[in-house]
Order: structure tokens, then C-alpha cells, then sequence
């Protein structure tokens, strides 16, 4: 038989298992730019708070413009207030809101301070606003009321009104709570204390304000109700007129409420008492 030749280099032997290259293990990739692992991963989550950043931005934006819009608006249609020391209102919001609403228009009939009853003037000034002319157009104590009302009974203020502020809201504005009403009705009750004097103020309150459904001013109201010029109303009926600003579509000369009627009485019992208001008015 023959003999198989020998391998020259000799029978292969395995090799030292430390001899052995390890094997490739797989490992975090090295962070772009050189930057460690935790700031690659901060960089990726960033683009979120960048978004909401951008949308809080773009929500400022409009804000800011509609603010601006509204300012401009309010601006070029804001009311010539100093003009009524002068000039007679040709009508109110409120009266242009009731010809909206009905479809017919008030009734209306414009008189000098001088043919309205003293007493309607005394019996409004009790009912309404008996501090008028000595304040500048807002009722701290009547404000205050009206807060500590609204944190009790945690509802909006309830009416705190000076004639003043009752003026602006009727002559230009609306009956909305809206804040920004309130404002618009604050800033006009300014101007006309600023611009006006109190009686013509006063003269004015009593041509507009409602004194029954559709009925606007003492004059309309006395022919209405009693059939005589407002220069000839007796104490009974310029109470029963006054009585009627809170609630005029059913507090009125008529009217059988019981709330009406004791509205009427304690006008009555505070004219009694008001004999300060003569010289005023």
C-alpha cells in the first residue's frame, strides 16, 4: 500500500480559542456633528415645542389684529359726545333697537329742561340716582353694593347705574353685560360729566329714557298716561313715571303689579325727605 505523503508544514492543530478574533458586536452610532447621545436625541423631541411655540405665536397674532381691527372700528364710529352740549340727539340705540324689534317706530317728543315737571325731576333723582350731582359720574357706594352682591350670590352685578351711566348706555349702546360694553360705557359716562354740565345731562336722561312699551321721554309719556304736557305733572304721576325705569314694558301708569305699585310708594315716601333736591334741580 502506499504511503500517503506527509503534509510538510504538518498535521493542522486547532487554534487558541484567545487566539480567536471576537465577533463585531453592533453599538450605538457615533451622534452626528460629534454630539453625545442624549443631545441628539433632546434635538429630534424639539421640533415639538417649536410647533406649539409657532402656534401660540400665530394665535397672538390674529388676537392682536382683531383687538387692533376693533379699536379701529370703534375708533372712526365712536360718538361726537361734546356735540350734546349743543345739539339734541336724533334718536338712541335703545329706540333704534325697539323699531328693529317691532317694526314701528317709538314714541317720542323732545322737550326743554324748562317744561319738565320739578317733581318727575325730583321723583327720577330719588328712584334712580339721588347722589347725582354730587358725583362725577360713578356711585362708589352703589359699585360697592353691586360687588359684594355678585360675590355672594356669585352672579353678574346687578343694576348699579348711575343716570350718567343709564344716559350712555341708551343713548349709544345696548342692554348686553358684554365687559367690553362695560368699558365702551365707563369711557362715554367720562365725557359727558367731562363735557356736559349736570342739569343738561339730566334734561337730556329724561327726553330718551323709556317710561313705557315703546314710550320714550317725560313728554310722550305724560300725553300717553295722564293726557297733559310733562310741564304739568303732579307728584302721584311723576312718581308713577319714575316707578316705571327699572322694568317699563310692565311697570307703567296701569299696570296692576304689586312690585309696581310699592315701586311707586317708596318714590313717594323718599320725595318726602329729598327737600335738598329743589335747589339742585
Amino acid at each position: 500500500m502506499a504511503e500517503t505523503p506527509e503534509d510538510p508544514e504538518g498535521p493542522t492543530l486547532p487554534r487558541d480559542p484567545e487566539e480567536a478574533p471576537a465577533p463585531l458586536e453592533e453599538g450605538p452610532e457615533p451622534a452626528p456633528d460629534g454630539l453625545a447621545a442624549g443631545e441628539a436625541l433632546a434635538d429630534e423631541a424639539s421640533p415639538r415645542p417649536r410647533r406649539r411655540l409657532r402656534g401660540c405665536l400665530r394665535v397672538a397674532a390674529v388676537a392682536l389684529g382683531l383687538a387692533g381691527a376693533w379699536l379701529l372700528v370703534k375708533l372712526v364710529t365712536w360718538p361726537d359726545v361734546a356735540a350734546l352740549a349743543k345739539q339734541n340727539p336724533e334718536t338712541t340705540a335703545f329706540m333704534k333697537r325697539y323699531e328693529g324689534r317691532s317694526g314701528r317706530p317709538p314714541s317720542w317728543r323732545w322737550v326743554p329742561y324748562g317744561s319738565i315737571s320739578p317733581h318727575l325731576k325730583r321723583a327720577v333723582l330719588v328712584g334712580e340716582d339721588i347722589n347725582f350731582f354730587s358725583h362725577r359720574g360713578f356711585e362708589r357706594t352703589e359699585l360697592e353694593k353691586a360687588v359684594h352682591d355678585a360675590w355672594e350670590k356669585k352672579r353678574f352685578p346687578r343694576g348699579a347705574s348711575t343716570i350718567t351711566q343709564q344716559l350712555a348706555k341708551n343713548l349709544w349702546l345696548s342692554p348686553s353685560r358684554n365687559p367690553l360694553r362695560k368699558v365702551e360705557e365707563a369711557i362715554l359716562t367720562v365725557q359727558l360729566e367731562h363735557d356736559l354740565g349736570k342739569r343738561r345731562i339730566l334734561e337730556i336722561y329724561l327726553n330718551v329714557v323709556e317710561l313705557g312699551p315703546g314710550i320714550y321721554g317725560a313728554e310722550a309719556a305724560s300725553r300717553h298716561y295722564f293726557g297733559k304736557p310733562a310741564s304739568a305733572l303732579s307728584e302721584q304721576e311723576a312718581a308713577s313715571l319714575a316707578a316705571s325705569l327699572p322694568n317699563p314694558d310692565d311697570w307703567h301708569p296701569g299696570s296692576r303689579s304689586r312690585a309696581y305699585a310699592n315701586r311707586v310708594n317708596l318714590i313717594l315716601r323718599r320725595m318726602a325727605k329729598a327737600g335738598f333736591l329743589w335747589k339742585e334741580i
